[in-house]
């Protein structure tokens, strides 16, 4: 049985501020909106402190009814006026809890929350630790956060069972640490016969062309590169295989993309459309699903091509074997070749028999990672972190 995300809210009201870096479209933003919709109707009140700008989903939360507050930090530019700013919004707003996101929120959620007084819990999203693939800012914040974890957070939570491995290896008190996966809608992704039909008529995708997509903004960790050279290989075997490039960042007009498929000879095979709304209808559309991120903690975008029945073909990083499972095909990163092989295996799958794999993938998700229970123990943490500071105080 589910547990009642109603029956584990601690009474009275609990109010939390969440404090993230940004609120643009990334895997932690998403689950952030995610959780605060599932939470709606419970007695979890929300507040939202980015410490950059509104973003895209920052709009979407204040339509809700969502206070959102912006501090306007430049990204990857340290703020004492920030700082300063976050700790009189604790103070005045007084939640129960503050709950952050990500390393930069977690280090100046952490000093905001000690100066109001408020426990914090911070949010780990990231599972590569490698400080080849990190920006140097980024590495001496993460170490600091290593350095205050025995003292600062009640608790440290994780999205990946990756991510806290890796943290550990880094000095993050292992004792504070608990994984609490992201979760989904299965009532909001799901295959669509019309959707798929109406997106490959607005992109003239030929009947019966296979679809590969890949939803990843433009960014180093997704490596595009790979998957545009696997593409390349794909279509030495199947020249009639169209590639569906979805997220910020990826539009005609950005030269390093552009220029990339111009030089491979995709261009007749590539549709780019940059950042879209309709996600589920884009996942419709497609036969096969990838991810080519040479760094992940837990890609979302794989559990929604799942849900929405779409067999995937992923590199190994991150929770993306975990994620998938036996319903698709894993590949090691960086390895065109080994993608593109993948690729190709599914789709040489009949028709009958990569339906019931991506019927399998949709359970898989829907059962394990089911945003109801996922909420029920933020709200269930939520609870514990107010009970045991108030135990403490007796």
């Amino acid at each position: 049985m589910k547990p009642s995300l109603r029956s584990r809210v601690a009474q009275p009201e609990l109010k939390v501020t969440h404090v993230i870096t940004g609120l643009g479209q990334g895997g932690a933003e998403a689950m952030l909106l995610k959780l605060i919709s599932a939470t709606r109707g419970t007695r979890l009140r929300h507040a939202v402190v980015s410490l950059t700008d509104m973003g895209v989903f920052g709009h979407e939360l204040a339509a809700g009814g969502i206070a959102v507050t912006p501090l306007g930090m430049r990204p990857g530019v340290p703020s004492a006026t920030a700082l300063v700013r976050l700790v009189s919004l604790l103070r005045s707003h007084r939640p129960d809890v503050v709950h952050s996101w990500m390393y930069h929120a977690n280090l100046l959620a952490g000093l905001a929350a000690a100066a109001a007084r408020v426990p914090v819990i911070w949010g780990i999203h990231h599972s590569d630790v490698d400080p080849r693939n990190t920006k140097w800012l980024t590495r001496l914040t993460r170490a600091a956060c290593a350095r205050l974890s025995t003292v600062v957070p009640a608790r440290i939570v994780c999205c990946a069972e990756s991510a806290l491995h890796s943290h550990v290896g880094l000095g993050y008190s292992e004792s504070r640490m608990l994984v609490i996966a992201n979760g989904f809608d299965a009532t909001r992704f799901r295959a669509d016969r019309g959707e798929r039909v109406e997106i490959r008529n607005e992109l003239s995708i030929p009947d019966g062309a296979p679809v590969i997509g890949l939803v990843a903004r433009f960014h180093p960790d997704k490596d595009h590169a790979t998957f545009l050279n696997a593409a390349r290989l794909v279509t030495e075997a199947r020249p009639e295989a169209v590639f569906l490039l979805v997220g910020d960042g990826i539009e005609w007009r950005n030269a390093a993309v552009s220029g990339a498929i111009d030089q491979l000879g995709l261009r007749r095979s590539v549709r780019l459309v940059g950042r879209r709304q309709d996600v589920p209808a884009l996942l419709s559309a497609m036969d096969v699903l990838t991810s080519s991120s040479r760094s992940e903690g837990f890609p979302q975008v794989i559990g929604e091509a799942m849900l929405c029945g779409v067999p995937c073909a992923v590199t190994d990083c991150g929770d993306s074997r975990e994620i998938v499972g036996s319903t698709g095909r894993i590949v090691p990163v960086r390895d065109a070749r080994a993608l593109a092989d993948a690729i190709l295996d599914l789709l040489a799958l009949a028709p009958g028999e990569r339906a019931a794999l991506g019927a399998a993938a949709r359970e898989r998700i829907a059962t394990r990672y089911d945003i109801g229970v996922v909420a029920a123990r933020y709200a269930s943490l939520y609870g514990e972190v107010v009970a045991s500071r108030g135990a403490r105080r007796c």
